[in-house]
């Protein structure tokens, strides 16, 4: 299956919040979307791999993709090396994606960095020729996404460009808020940790709601990249 998009995160969770509304928007306007979780979120204070596996089926359910897969890596302790970029090499060339979505380049976890340079060499990577990958047993076609683009996560980082997700947000909310054990939870007897606050329960819309101001729209997401944002006319820009 050809994808138009393809959304790498270290865990499940990272690209409902980074970039949910893009999704949203993205399939209502009739694209493909999957997503790669890189880890199964083993680490997480709260939860366990099982209940978060449960819960990125609901929350891929509910923005609409048609394919997530969990590539059961390391949580914590994954590496940008050949063995790892190989694995996501085999799935950018079996979906072939124009676009790929990934972590913030630098955040608060050290996964999302990590995350970030594996998926961005693997683009790369994966249109060489001379690097042989297999799939179901066959030899696989090179194939380079045109753009990456890495959503910004905990720090709140300087957008290269945003995208107007006005009128999604509520599906973003609501596949967030599919992780039931992650996040702000009055009557929870757990640890308490960054994302359990109430605060960044509500940052995820005010965030939102902020980069949408600063562009005269109701919400907006943001997004880095590492070559200059091009349009074909002035007009392209809203």
């Amino acid at each position: 299956m050809k994808l138009d998009i393809l959304a790498f995160g270290a865990h499940p969770d990272d690209v409902e919040l980074g970039a949910g509304g893009t999704i949203a928007k993205a399939i209502h306007e009739g694209k493909t979307v999957g997503i790669i979780d890189l880890t199964r979120g083993e680490l997480g204070t709260r939860g366990t791999e099982h209940t978060r596996k449960e819960e990125a089926k609901v929350a891929g359910e509910t923005l609409g993709v048609s394919v997530r897969e969990n590539l059961g890596f390391a949580d914590g302790f994954f590496r940008n090396d050949r063995a790892h970029q190989l694995e996501i090499i085999r799935l950018i060339r079996k979906y072939q994606p124009e676009i790929v979505l990934c972590n913030a380049k630098d955040d608060r976890h050290i996964d999302h960095g990590k995350g970030s340079a594996l998926v961005s060499d693997a683009c790369f990577l994966s249109g060489l020729l001379k690097i042989e990958t297999e799939s179901d047993g066959k030899p696989q076609e090179h194939w380079r996404p045109k753009q990456v683009y890495h959503y910004i996560q905990w720090k709140n980082s300087e957008p290269d460009f945003v995208v107007d997700v006005s009128g999604f947000m509520a599906v973003k909310l609501k596949s967030v808020f599919a992780y039931k054990t992650q996040f702000y939870d009055k009557d929870s007897k757990q640890p308490e940790t960054p994302i359990t606050s109430k605060n960044f329960t509500d940052s995820i819309e005010y965030r939102a709601r902020d980069l949408g101001r600063l562009i005269n729209v109701d919400y907006a997401e943001g997004f880095t990249t590492d070559r200059y944002v091009a349009v074909k006319s002035l007009f392209d820009l809203i």
